[in-house]
């Protein structure tokens, strides 16, 4: 490691998950092709290279249907051609996994999505035909720009990677670099997703995983990277502001009704639908406990992702990630955050936030091809638990 008093250089990879949403439903030339596009033109318009996970069990359900259902044959064909005209901009594709979407159905104008949210439940023989046929789909797809273009990253549908005895082993045999599935601190028991990573033994900086729990960091090198993706704690400041902003909401609810707001976080509410706790707490000392004194003293756990951080929180999380770099001691490092076109409506903050990026001198953009490569290079520090 290098002295601590160095500056490091940020190396940002800013990561979509371009999809429709869990259950299925949503517009899909809003939330994802305009969603899309906008995203592009704001990071064109600042000299940024985004990447973009493409769920592409979602598009291998269309073309299933297409024939009998031309509609989805016109939203297939169009999935397509707008992966197609962002990966010719210079941005980046790679792959992203769902598995609800196995055996999906089209029943009157909506999809029927019945098998398991997490790949970790599925038998290891389905789970690998169903990363391998993506992967095939996508290279076929964006080849003939790029003959060199593959798969080289990974983020697993709804987090869920840990712990598998088998999943990160599939990953190798795909020629897969690097996974970016695990997020420290993340907690859910919904009724789609059970997983813990609160104890993860390393949450911001690559490493080489337990091959059976990437939870866990390996002794020794593996065939595999992990780089979590970013999280951070919100400030006192900030949870205080939202606080008192909630009490002048309430008193001006009781004053004039009008319609609800949420923080600008936007897409918030059906985010927040999808990740419903299956069992969230009956007594109201306990809710006011989780979600007012818990935070207070802590600040808000937030997954660095940018549909659903207002300006002044995209602040915070850059400093939190300066802030950790610098006691990394290493000279460079590089950072995954995420986001999700389909839960955006309002672009100013990050048009703010990719402006503040281009100026900034010790952050540069990356994609995760240029990541994946600069992994395999051995450019940046890999833990294992020896170092």
């Amino acid at each position: 490691m290098s002295q601590k008093n160095v500056k490091p250089t940020i190396y940002l990879a800013l990561v979509d998950d371009w999809e429709l949403r869990g259950d299925g439903s949503g517009d899909m030339e809003r939330i994802q092709f305009q969603s899309m596009r906008e995203l592009v033109r704001i990071f064109n318009a600042h000299g940024i290279k985004g990447s973009f996970n493409a769920e592409v069990m979602q598009q291998l359900s269309f073309r299933k249907f297409e024939g009998r259902r031309p509609e989805l044959k016109r939203l297939a064909d169009e999935w397509d051609a707008v992966a197609l005209e962002t990966f010719r901009q210079g941005h980046d594709v790679q792959l992203h996994v769902h598995p609800q979407w196995r055996e999906a159905q089209y029943e009157n104008g909506k999809w029927l999505l019945t098998a398991d949210w997490s790949i970790l439940k599925h038998d290891p023989q389905d789970a690998y035909r169903m990363m391998e046929t993506c992967k095939e789909y996508l290279e076929k797809l964006l080849r003939p720009i790029d003959p060199h273009y593959r798969c080289i990253s990974f983020r697993s549908g709804a987090w869920c990677i840990a712990p598998s005895p088998h999943i990160l082993r599939l990953l190798v045999r795909l020629g897969i670099v690097f996974d970016m599935s695990i997020v420290g601190g993340a907690q859910y028991d919904t009724r789609h997703v059970q997983l813990d990573y609160t104890n993860c033994e390393e949450d911001f900086l690559p490493y080489y995983p337990v091959m059976e729990d990437a939870r866990k960091v390996s002794r020794q090198k593996e065939e595999i990277i992990c780089v979590p993706t970013n999280q951070f704690y919100s400030s006192r400041r900030y949870i205080f502001k939202k606080q008192l902003g909630k009490v002048r909401d309430k008193v001006k609810a009781r004053l004039k009704p009008a319609p609800s707001v949420h923080d600008n976080q936007t897409g918030a509410q059906n985010y927040y639908q999808e990740w419903a706790e299956a069992n969230p707490p009956t007594s109201k000392l306990r809710r006011i406990f989780q979600n007012s004194i818990v935070p207070y003293k802590s600040g808000y756990h937030l997954i660095s992702d940018i549909s659903l951080l207002d300006y002044e929180l995209l602040g915070e999380m850059l400093e939190s990630i300066r802030r950790r770099a610098r006691a990394t001691g290493l000279s460079e490092v590089p950072i995954i955050l995420e986001n999700h076109t389909k839960d955006l409506t309002n672009f100013s903050h990050i048009e703010r936030f990719a402006a503040d990026l281009a100026r900034a001198a010790d952050i540069k953009c990356v994609t995760l091809t240029q990541l994946g490569r600069e992994l395999a290079d051995g450019r940046f520090f890999i833990k294992t638990s020896r170092t």
